[in-house]
């Protein structure tokens, strides 16, 4: 197994990893629309997703693969309500359709709009 960490994706703000490689696939923490940059959360849902969705990236970049390679997300939104919104914005990044979940939870950290997780295959 192997830590996956970059500085162009926010810090964990708890006891985990940004991301591992293990037995040939990478696996991202849940990454929330924190600028790593300037730590600031921007305003709306578009301006989230595209957000955590660039964090994902870069944690997908540091692994050595990227969004072509990822073969399953997690979404969490805390408003179903921002579903086609979301939608919009995450199908820019990931355009080869991978396999999702898309849940509503009551509260996120920082009470952000939303968080992206992704499971890749290294090949």
């Amino acid at each position: 197994m192997k830590v996956i960490s970059t500085s162009k994706a926010p810090g964990a703000i708890g006891p985990y990893s940004q991301g591992y490689e293990a037995g040939g696939f990478v696996y991202t923490s849940g990454q929330i629309p924190l600028n790593p940059e300037t730590g600031s959360i921007p305003e709306g849902i578009a301006a989230q997703a595209e957000q955590s969705c660039k964090n994902v990236g870069e944690i997908l970049k540091a692994a050595g693969v990227d969004f072509a390679n990822v073969i399953k997300t997690t979404c969490f939104l805390a408003d179903m309500g921002d579903f086609a919104a979301f939608n919009e914005v995450y199908a820019k990044f990931f355009t080869s359709k991978p396999a999702r979940s898309c849940v509503a939870v009551k509260t996120l950290p920082k009470n952000v709009l939303c968080e992206v997780e992704a499971v890749a295959v290294k090949e």
